[in-house]
């Protein structure tokens, strides 16, 4: 009888965001494949937890597969996890899991961490329907395509990027649309945690050229493609709030909650009077 293959979330910053059952997890597993081994290691040691471990990485990827697949094929327990977070999320781990359904092998999943939902949530924009892009391409060609596929999604955008691209990204989202809301989370969990919200043109100033410090995720908010008739009321009541005092996109945003206006058409309404 095949083993099981269990897909593993690890902490993305915290250990204490590691669940019990995840502990267990790894402590019973015959194999723990890791995509570097060296950085489990020292988090199963921090457990107090021994095991055989084989790492599986974009370079080994389908030749470690292969292997991984005897071990299950001999009724052995495998434990698959990332650097941090839940694994095949923009890391290594969908050929094995593909592979395992396609043979008939058990593959069970222990949710936990997430960086991608965690920078989502903490965004400030709606949750309810969003699309996870990862990284972007790296070459010029196919990244102007993608990011102009993103010009109109209404849905809320996460994406990872590089802190060493971050600079690059934000100067490419502000020829595209600098008014439109983002919001960039580094670090998330950690003890160097921030996360810093505004309008693209307003983070591209604020964050300056310089690459950043850790791990960084993008939240891009969806642009609406159709917005309600009472949006003249809605952006009535944005301008009250900014005439008491209140940033115009923190504005918009109140007002969005509260008449399901959407923030962005309510914010360009009101960017005109930056002038006046």
């Amino acid at each position: 009888m095949a083993g099981v293959l269990h897909v593993v979330a690890t902490p993305i910053g915290n250990l204490g965001d590691l669940s019990e059952r995840a502990r267990e997890t790894l402590a019973s597993a015959d194999l723990v494949v890791a995509e570097d081994t060296r950085r489990t290691g020292k988090l199963l040691a921090s457990l107090g937890i021994e095991a055989r471990m084989r790492s599986m990485f974009e370079g080994n990827e389908r030749r470690r597969t292969a292997e991984v697949l005897a071990v299950l094929r001999d009724g052995q327990t495998v434990a698959l996890v990332s650097d941090g977070g839940t694994p095949l999320v923009s890391d290594p781990g969908y050929p094995l899991v593909r592979a395992c359904i396609d043979e008939g092998i058990e593959v069970r999943v222990v949710p936990g961490p997430s960086a991608a939902i965690a920078a989502l949530v903490v965004s400030g924009f709606p949750t309810d329907r969003f699309v996870f892009e990862g990284f972007l391409p790296r070459t010029a060609g196919d990244r102007r395509a993608r990011l102009a596929a993103l010009t109109d999604e209404p849905r809320t955008v996460v994406l990872y990027e590089s802190p060493r691209r971050l600079a690059t990204l934000l100067g490419e989202l502000a020829a595209i649309d600098a008014d439109r809301g983002v919001a960039v989370c580094r670090e998330l969990t950690k003890l160097h945690e921030e996360v810093r919200r505004g309008s693209v043109a307003e983070l591209r100033a604020m964050l300056g050229e310089a690459p950043v410090k850790g791990e960084v995720v993008v939240v891009l908010e969806g642009r609406s493609a159709d917005v309600p008739a009472d949006v003249d009321a809605a952006v009535a009541q944005a301008r009250d709030l900014v005439a008491d005092g209140a940033r115009k996109r923190e504005a918009a945003h109140r007002v969005a909650e509260r008449t399901g206006v959407p923030a962005n058409a309510i914010y360009r309404a009101l960017v005109p009077e930056r002038a006046g």
